[in-house]
């Protein structure tokens, strides 16, 4: 089974594990300003996105079974809330006001405010304060799909410290990205290690807790690790090619975004690197400025362009590609062939995506 039909046979079923929650939250409470941000927290997860984390828990657990059957489906929400919490406060801080082509998660309460004419505290301001709080409330919302689920005690256990250490390695992440953006002299190894935690971790793990939840013997969930881990590198280092390269109207998200925030992408890393002294000397001025323009981004651009790094990142994340296709050779014929389509299907999109 490919990637599109997971998508088409499961995806519905995750999005209704996901209202499951939000629906039992939203009944749960009597304030109607709860109920209000409860609701617009479960529109913003059901907005878009192709669910893949959820997917590959599923499927993971599915490789294992002889009969399969749709249990692991609510457990498998679990890292989605995880991964929507990181991207609320993603947004904040990249200051960010679209994803997935609507409005970020933050942005939706300025609008609120300016919507209600409220006029104590500015838009921009209560807009950041509630999504702030609402990536919080994803993240241990997140914990309902190993609390009430239909799976023994002892996986579930499993499963929340999978997720404890998850959140850990994402968060470590994000701040290793904040802190590069004032660091010289990287080399591609720094980069590879922040997203490894920042993206990789959240995609192994999903692989995990499906694992886990289909009682997978250690010897294999080595090479599902090393799947998602590279599997993960591919996903971001596609990421920082489409969010300066890429079309805005398929991506969802403006771009150029990365180079107005000096953020340390892999082509920015590998330009520093390739270019001679002048040209760095000269991409170090752009990047450096407190507010960059139009022309001086498209001058970073044409640095990139000279650079070549749009080549040397698709060959850096073809390494990864191999490793995790190696990986994927050694599951076969231990897991169901419909899964081996699945992860070799996934693979293929992920480095060729164009969103």
């Amino acid at each position: 089974m490919n990637f599109s039909e997971y998508i088409k046979l499961y995806k519905p079923k995750i999005n209704d594990a996901i209202k499951l929650i939000y629906d039992k939250k939203i009944k749960s409470v009597k304030n109607a300003f709860l109920k209000a941000y409860y609701s617009e927290l479960r529109e913003y997860f059901l907005a878009g996105g192709k669910k893949i984390r959820p997917l590959l828990c599923i499927a993971t657990y599915n490789a294992f079974k002889k009969k399969k059957d749709d249990k692991i489906v609510f457990p498998s929400v679990g890292t989605e809330f995880l991964h929507n919490a990181s991207l609320i406060h993603d947004d904040i801080i990249d200051k960010d006001n679209f994803r997935r082509g609507k409005p970020a998660f933050h942005y939706r309460f300025r609008q609120y405010h300016e919507i209600h004419d409220l006029k104590k505290i500015p838009a921009e301001d209560f807009g950041n304060s509630i999504g702030i709080i609402g990536g919080d409330s994803a993240f241990f919302l997140g914990l309902e799909a190993y609390l009430y689920n239909n799976f023994k005690q002892d996986l579930n256990v499993n499963a929340i410290q999978y997720y404890e250490e998850v959140f850990k390695e994402l968060c470590e992440g994000v701040l290793i990205e904040i802190d590069m953006v004032n660091q010289q002299n990287l080399k591609i190894h720094d980069y590879i290690e922040m997203i490894s935690l920042k993206t990789g971790a959240l995609i192994e793990k999903s692989i995990l807790i499906g694992a886990n939840y289909a009682r997978v013997d250690d010897k294999y969930k080595t090479y599902l690790s090393t799947y998602g881990k590279n599997l993960g590198i591919i996903f971001q280092i596609s990421d920082d090619i489409l969010g300066t390269f890429g079309d805005e109207k398929i991506t969802g998200k403006p771009v150029n975004g990365d180079i107005r925030e000096g953020k340390k992408t892999c082509l920015l890393i590998e330009a520093y690197n390739t270019l001679n002294d002048k040209k760095r000397a000269q991409l170090n001025k752009l990047i450096k400025m407190p507010e960059i323009t139009d022309i001086e981004v498209k001058e970073v651009k044409e640095l990139f362009l000279e650079a070549d790094v749009i080549n040397s990142c698709k060959n850096l994340a073809d390494t990864y590609y191999q490793e995790a296709k190696m990986s994927i050779d050694k599951l076969k014929g231990v897991i169901n062939q419909s899964e081996v389509e699945f992860f070799e299907d996934l693979l293929n999109f992920v480095i060729k995506r164009k969103f």
